[in-house]
């Protein structure tokens, strides 16, 4: 027993010589020092020696057991060595290189001043109206009767609504208004909503205006709703929007669907209130109309003037956002010029 295993040390002795790879090490171990190894297969027959011959030939088949695991793992290493060196070589990169640009898309300024707006409401207390109750294909009952607009007034002309083919007096919505009084009429007050959406008007388009943009509608209904409820709301908007340095002006203008009606101007950022294309000399852009609901409104969505009030108020988001990062031609934001839109 004692000459077999010296003989499958001087094998393996052998064998570890001849390896040139991890691998081979790897078999190597599995052969001879597994439990299914020849060593072990030798160990296993110890029970048949006397106790004498237990103890000489145990202890021989343990101190080549050692060695044989000393020799594999001093030659695992150093094999080990060589082939990380290799593969490091043939990993190799310059650091020094410069990183290759990979572009990444952006959020479209319009929605980042949408969410921005958003986000301010409802920290208000204002919520989103349902996307039902908000359709850009509307009737012109709720587009204009509705809303208090006469049978003969201007906006109702082709020269300024779209008309579509899809039925008599169907219309591609001029306004986002048409969000409030559905709102008003499947919801009891108190009703203080947002509703933000596209809209679209017969226009000429030009640096200031272009026949399809984006509108942002609030409203509010409740009792004791007063003019000063609507100006806290809107110069908490404008101090949040645009922070408290920015100069703004209410004055005095009118809309079928508010009496009385206002205006919100903020002085030009573009010109400084000196006068430039963008406002038209006047030093002024508006921002958004509003006023106290009229009393018809409320009458015809079958909610009771005696008892309740409110307000409404409606902004576009292409003139906030020039007015936020001072872009001067509304029709940059509609090009899809990557220069343009790499900038946010």
């Amino acid at each position: 027993m004692k000459k077999q295993l010296e003989k499958i040390f001087n094998s393996a002795v052998l064998d570890i010589e001849k390896a040139t790879s991890t691998e081979d090490i790897e078999d190597i171990k599995l052969k001879y020092l597994s439990r299914k190894g020849e060593l072990n297969s030798i160990k296993k027959n110890l029970k048949d020696l006397s106790e004498e011959d237990k103890r000489v030939v145990g202890a021989f088949a343990n101190d080549i057991a050692q060695k044989l695991e000393d020799s594999v793992k001093e030659k695992y290493n150093l094999i080990y060595r060589k082939e990380l060196d290799v593969k490091l070589q043939q990993e190799k990169i310059d650091i020094t290189l410069p990183g290759k640009f990979i572009p990444q898309g952006k959020v479209h300024p319009l929605t980042v001043t949408t969410n921005e707006i958003i986000s301010i409401f409802q920290s208000l207390g204002f919520s989103l109206v349902q996307s039902v109750n908000s359709p850009e294909v509307e009737t012109e009952h709720f587009n204009f009767d509705m809303l208090n607009f006469p049978p003969d007034h201007p906006a109702k002309d082709m020269q300024d609504t779209y008309y579509t083919n899809i039925a008599k007096n169907v219309v591609l919505r001029s306004q986002t208004s048409n969000a409030q009084v559905r709102e008003m009429e499947n919801n009891k007050p108190p009703v203080r909503v947002i509703a933000p959406g596209r809209v679209y008007r017969n226009e000429a388009v030009n640096s200031r205006k272009n026949n399809f943009f984006h509108q942002i509608e609030g409203l509010y209904v409740d009792k004791d709703i007063t003019f000063g409820d609507l100006k806290g709301v809107l110069n908490e908007f404008i101090r949040l929007y645009f922070g408290s340095s920015r100069v703004t002006r209410f004055r005095n203008s009118f809309f079928p669907f508010t009496e009385p009606s206002a205006e919100v101007d903020v002085q030009c950022i573009i010109c400084g209130g000196d006068g430039c294309r963008t406002c038209s000399n006047t030093g002024w852009l508006e921002i958004l109309g509003a006023g106290m609901v009229d009393v018809n409104v409320l009458k015809n969505c079958e909610i009771d003037p005696e008892v309740y009030t409110g307000f409404a108020f409606g902004m576009g988001v292409e003139r906030l956002t020039m007015l936020k990062y001072a872009v001067d031609d509304i029709r940059l934001f509609f090009n899809n010029d990557v220069r343009f839109l790499t900038q946010f």
